[in-house]
């Protein structure tokens, strides 16, 4: 391995090197010679301080260098870098990581990604999906999930030799934790005698489906409950806060009835509210009328995927001048003809 030292007459050619970086600098001046680097054999680079006041640290890199067994030194380069204590523009970070919670107002819009892990496919009544549903693109990896768990559910349905469960029995199944067998009555299992469920307290639940269970449900189990007149109250206080009539509602491209962040109310107050559940969202946790809208609507805007760049396709072959200083002799104005009178001739 050769080594690193570097060479004796590019490292004296620094009066070379400052011409070459007040060529490129001008018309504003070049700082003192701070250091010099060996970049190959015959090879070096040398670097003066940048005096322009926007540039704090930042050198310029002149490269000389000079052939084997030749004396005369040529240049190679010259380029504006910055030292180790420039002045840098901080990393630039995309919007999506950038956004944070109540940084949207009325009129933003915040559109979700096709493959938005929070959101999944939902179930309309309809065989189609709507246009700008994210399951309307037939090679969207959701669309793909999709089909899959409904072509599995359906297949080990039939394996089995019973009907498919419906999509809200399912769903009913793997909320409240149920054995649910399709059929009869008769064909559902008996439950298990002396083994209630415990809370994390070590208190007994009721059993789903009997009195208890579902006297706890309704609330039965409390001293006093909600009485029609606090329901309305309650009501009209949310619907003023986060209702129809809001700023950002009335600059949101849909309501939350049909938004997929929405978290539904159990009750009669599902007719009307909801929870909720985009932390972008100026409402995120709180209750909001199903008229009520903002940005962050998740069928508002699906981001498309984003486009692929063709190869840039470079012609090394052409070389274009770039002239440094301009042509004093090259404008229509003789610099030494007289002086003319302002005005029209």
């Amino acid at each position: 391995m050769r080594s690193r030292t570097p060479d004796r007459l590019c490292a004296e050619a620094v009066d070379l090197a400052r011409a070459a970086a007040e060529e490129a600098a001008f018309p504003g001046p070049v700082g003192e010679h701070v250091a010099l680097a060996a970049d190959g054999d015959r090879v070096v680079t040398h670097f003066f301080e940048c005096a322009e006041p926007g540039y704090r640290g930042w050198r310029w890199a002149v490269t000389v260098a000079r052939a084997s067994r030749a004396k005369a030194v040529t240049l190679d380069e010259t380029v504006l870098l910055p030292g180790p204590e420039a002045l840098l523009a901080p990393e630039w970070v995309p919007w999506s990581e950038r956004l944070r919670p109540g940084d949207m107002g009325p009129g933003d819009l915040l559109p979700t990604e096709a493959d938005d892990l929070r959101l999944e496919p939902g179930f309309t009544g309809e065989d189609a999906p709507p246009p700008n549903s994210v399951l309307a693109d037939e090679g969207s990896p959701v669309r793909a999930v999709a089909e899959g768990a409904d072509g599995a559910a359906t297949e080990g349905a039939a394996g089995a030799g019973r009907a498919p469960l419906s999509g809200e029995l399912a769903q009913l199944a793997d909320t409240e934790d149920a054995d649910v067998t399709p059929g009869s009555p008769a064909t559902q299992p008996a439950p298990v005698a002396g083994a209630p469920a415990t809370a994390a307290d070590g208190s007994e639940l009721p059993v789903i489906g009997t009195i208890a269970g579902v006297a706890q449900e309704l609330g039965l189990g409390r001293a006093r409950v909600l009485s029609r007149y606090g329901l309305h109250v309650a009501a009209d206080r949310w619907d003023e806060a986060y209702g129809a009539k809001t700023p950002m509602a009335q600059a949101a491209p849909a309501s939350c009835m049909t938004c997929g962040f929405l978290v539904p109310l159990t009750g009669s107050l599902r007719q009307a509210f909801g929870v909720c559940a985009n932390e972008f969202s100026p409402a995120d946790g709180r209750v909001v009328s199903l008229s009520y809208g903002c940005g962050g609507h998740s069928e508002a805007a699906v981001m498309p995927k984003p486009p692929r760049p063709a190869p840039p396709v470079i012609d090394e072959t052409v070389v274009d001048p770039l002239t440094l200083r301009p042509d004093r002799t090259g404008g229509s104005v003789e610099p030494d003809g007289p002086a003319e009178e302002l005005g029209h001739s």
